[in-house]
């Protein structure tokens, strides 16, 4: 992409640094400090925040203000947006939904649920006929961050998930506590697999492969195991996370990865146009096509590699989603407060009667945190 970019532009003298992601995580802050490059790589929505109120990265304001990008990624404009400011631009994501046996939903003569009553009712037929609902594994403990980002968002709406994210709503709120009821009602159902506290992610795969969990709450990144472990597209189908509150628009969750001008920048308008040209529509093709990213483009223009599930998940995010696009809850959440809140989210998982006690302690830990 940086050589199609330059090939545009023969007069710039483009140096590439490539560094590992991990090692990047500890080194961005010093480099953006000390020796700033024209543009650096990262992350959506509260990942950014402590390079924003650091003034370490440029407002792009202005590129969102451009028609061809205010319109084209809408999706995502409220994912690079703080303090009523935009800070960079989104270059792959990709969809979280819910993955499920089609063959055990024909089998059952259940339809994909668009709302919380149809969801509880094929729910109640799986458990009826010896099935966990779902599968899940919580050993780590990112993936009951999932499930709470999607009831939170349907019980109460993607800007209450952002203001509980941001500190500015206690947890002993009573639209937190909706939250934890609906997820209870699955819970006493017995719609999680048992002992999923001992699981990873991959670990609870081999459930829905071998048919004892008709679905998964995951990220498209479970298709390919899913497929390497036997399932054919014909056995696997994908719905989004229904309904529960009628009032609220339906977000998702769609981690975003994302380019920035650092504040220190030597060359701001050629970085400004390097960022146009990440996002245009054919770039964005190349770079999430098969044989490069294999992820969601960002730009609703933009073509999707030929694959049933990435095609659902376009046509989700791009005209399907109004309520907002989420970057899941332990890059929304600071570190801390991701880190206590998915402890108390895996131990309702395994004893709900613990609400009010996990509660009080979440309480605790956001007036610390966020002081």
């Amino acid at each position: 992409m940086i050589e199609r970019f330059a090939a545009l532009h023969p007069d710039l003298n483009i140096e590439t640094t490539v560094i590992d992601r991990e090692a990047y995580k500890t080194q961005i802050r010093n480099f953006l400090t000390a020796n700033a490059p024209d543009v650096a790589t990262w992350y959506a929505a509260n990942r950014m925040r402590p390079y924003v109120e650091a003034g370490l990265f440029e407002d792009v304001s202005d590129l969102w203000a451009e028609p061809e990008i205010a319109e084209n990624l809408a999706s995502t404009k409220g994912a690079m947006t703080i303090d009523g400011k935009q800070w960079g631009v989104p270059y792959t994501y990709y969809q979280w939904g819910v993955y499920y046996r089609e063959d055990i939903f024909a089998e059952l003569g259940l339809e994909e649920p668009s709302t919380w009553e149809e969801e509880l009712a094929n729910c109640q037929k799986i458990v009826d006929s010896g099935r966990a609902c779902y599968t899940i594994g919580t050993k780590f403990l990112w993936t009951a961050g999932g499930w709470f980002d999607y009831l939170n968002m349907r019980t109460n709406g993607f800007d209450f998930h952002m203001a509980l994210a941001g500190g500015e709503v206690s947890w002993e709120d009573e639209r937190v506590r909706a939250t934890f009821d609906n997820w209870r009602t699955l819970i006493d159902m017995g719609g999680f697999i048992a002992n999923h506290q001992t699981y990873s992610w991959q670990e609870a795969l081999p459930f829905m492969v071998q048919g004892e969990a008709a679905a998964y709450l995951m990220g498209n990144f479970a298709v390919a195991p899913l497929r390497e472990a036997g399932l054919t597209d014909d056995q696997l189908g994908f719905y989004q996370f229904p309904a529960i509150n009628p009032d609220v628009a339906l977000a998702e969750d769609a981690p975003t990865d994302t380019f920035h001008i650092p504040a220190n920048a030597s060359n701001k308008e050629a970085a400004r146009e390097f960022l146009r040209f990440v996002v245009s529509a054919e770039q964005q093709t190349i770079i999430n096509g098969p044989d490069n990213l294999g992820q969601l483009p960002v730009n609703a223009k933009s073509e999707v590699a030929d694959d049933e599930f990435l095609n659902e998940g376009f046509a989700m995010l791009s005209s399907n989603s109004p309520g907002g696009v989420a970057q899941f809850w332990d890059r929304d959440a600071p570190a801390e407060m991701a880190k206590v809140s998915m402890e108390g989210f895996q131990e309702f998982m395994v004893n709900p009667d613990n609400l009010d006690r996990i509660l009080a302690r979440l309480e605790r830990a956001r007036e610390r945190i966020y002081r």
